[in-house]
């Protein structure tokens, strides 16, 4: 089987991860991009080098997946280490093992400490729980891979606390840009659904609170339904086994062919095969298919469990974003959710890594009314956002300038170069929440940024992993930003570097009292060489 770049480059990452010394590497990959591949081609890896390896998930149905993958992809087959069955004694060099029976303390003794060299988790998002941290924690020497869906910030701050690095991510844009997953189209239903009055559990809503929220507006779901998605495969997500009845009864009076699934269903197989198969053109579940299940046909989402966490959000809104024929995107229906005590996820979340242009963004696919592109809603966004952003930061940035240093400011240098992700920037892992190292800030200082307002060694590497590309790339160098800034140039950071060596240039023929005779600063382009005063 033939692997994808970006699936090459996520192995390579975590092997350069794991030969660097950090033991512990995460692969973020979107749902529908193949992560099962990677980590199964991986294994097969790492079989070759002598090792031992251990896949560990939470449910049955991903170490069932995963030990099909792994043949399908290596020819490679794996013992099983639940309820009744042992790899203990297993000639197979990779065992794939639920969290469930691995961690009872009986069992996990059987094993010696060095018994397995490599392990994969997958779904990592559950990887802080109990259970997982004892049985990693018995292979103490072990390299781990974490895979999981694109996380925010606070779930990758949290994973941070056990994971020492981030080896390889891929995005849900990225991925559609490719061709790999299917565009998203996003809709705002007009319609407000008051939840004020659920109450919060472990930082989400209680399930059993959304249920008896939601009663009251089904029918009217159902008809804002009909109006939009009538002719599409649909999916779902509810939180309760009870309100997903109920709203398939509803449906179905409505004219949709639909059905219901959920973990107690004697036929789900049955059931989601005929959905497959066309005989139902909507599902409805109790957050059962959250993980695990694919159909690729499925081509348009209904998100009717609304949470804060993203992880879970990606996970439901995932179930739509595979490639299938005649399938041109996704449609991912939005409600207007009251709450006055969470921000919760909408589609802007699935792109968007700054909260400023995720709220922009729903804003504006809100007040659209039609189905909008989430790609281009981020774009506009973003564009709009860092406009605002400028004009707010005009006045601090003039005061930056005048000061009397050698050096640039932080922020004055990301504006300068446009960017967005250092200026966005939050540390994930326990190194990059450190502060900045003696070496960082010698090496800062060196290279013309003044280091006092870098808060962390994070931030502090990736300023100097930018610096190190822009003089690769021979773009402007942070000395030369301040000193065209202080003489009214925009955007310097855009510039190469000999233009504003060239600049400079004459300006210090003048004596350095000003802009060379015809030029004016807020108008000059480069690369034109105009800007000429009329």
């Amino acid at each position: 089987m033939e692997l994808r770049p970006y699936q090459k480059a996520a192995i390579d990452g975590i092997q350069s991860q794991w030969q660097s010394g950090n033991r512990r590497t995460l692969l973020v990959l979107p749902t529908g991009c193949g992560k099962t591949i990677v980590f199964c081609k991986l294994a097969e890896q790492l079989v070759r080098q002598g090792h031992r390896v251990l896949i560990i998930a939470h449910r049955g149905e991903l170490l069932e997946q995963a030990a099909d993958k792994l043949y399908q992809a290596t020819g490679l087959r794996c013992a099983t280490e639940k309820a009744e069955e042992t790899c203990l004694g297993s000639w197979y060099r990779v065992a794939a093992g639920s969290v469930q029976s691995l961690q009872r303390p009986k069992r996990l003794e059987q094993f010696p400490e060095d018994y397995f060299t490599s392990i994969i988790v997958d779904e990592a998002h559950h990887c802080l729980s109990d259970g997982y941290q004892r049985v990693l924690g018995h292979f103490p020497d072990a390299n781990v891979l974490g895979v999981t869906a694109t996380p925010d910030r606070g779930d990758m701050r949290n994973l941070g606390q056990y994971f020492d690095s981030l080896a390889y991510e891929y995005t849900l844009a990225k991925a559609i840009r490719e061709g790999y997953l299917s565009p998203i189209k996003a809709e705002t239903i007009p319609l407000k659904l008051d939840l004020s009055g659920v109450g919060v559990q472990s930082g989400d809503f209680k399930a059993g609170d959304l249920g008896t929220a939601l009663d009251p507006y089904l029918h009217s779901i159902a008809q804002e339904m009909a109006a939009r998605c009538a002719n599409r495969k649909t999916v779902v997500f509810l939180p309760l086994v009870k309100t997903s009845q109920k709203f398939r009864d509803i449906l179905n009076a409505a004219g949709f062919r639909a059905a219901e699934a959920n973990g107690e269903s004697r036929d789900r197989a049955e059931i989601l095969q005929d959905f497959a198969n066309g005989k139902y053109n909507v599902l409805c579940n109790s957050m059962l298919l959250t993980e695990g299940w694919d159909c690729p046909s499925v081509d348009c989402i209904v998100v009717l469990r609304p949470t804060k966490i993203r992880s879970l959000y990606c996970q439901m809104v995932g179930r739509g974003t595979r490639l299938s024929p005649g399938k041109d995107h996704l449609l991912l229906l939005d409600f207007l959710w009251h709450t006055e005590r969470h921000e919760l996820c909408h589609p802007a979340s699935l792109i968007c890594e700054n909260a400023e242009v995720a709220e922009k963004m729903t804003e504006d696919i809100a007040e659209a009314g039609c189905p909008v592109d989430i790609e281009e809603a981020e774009q506009k966004a973003s564009e709009d956002v860092v406009a605002q952003r400028e004009e707010a930061l005009a006045n601090k940035l003039a005061e930056m300038k005048s000061r009397k240093r050698k050096l640039v400011d932080p922020l004055q240098f990301e504006m300068s170069i446009q960017a967005e992700d250092l200026s966005s920037y939050v540390p994930s892992f326990g190194w990059e929440m450190g502060p900045p190292t003696t070496r960082q800030i010698s090496t800062l200082e060196k290279l013309g940024i003044f280091p006092d307002e870098i808060g962390s060694a994070g931030k502090a590497a990736m300023l100097l992993d930018r610096l190190d590309k822009r003089r690769a790339a021979g773009l402007t160098t942070p000395k030369q930003i301040r000193c065209l800034e202080k003489y009214g140039f925009q955007h310097v950071g855009q510039w190469p570097f000999e233009a504003a060596k060239k600049m400079i240039d004459r300006i210090a023929a003048t004596g350095w009292r000003g802009c060379p005779k015809g030029i004016d600063p807020k108008t000059y382009d480069w690369r034109a060489g105009n800007g000429t005063q009329n």
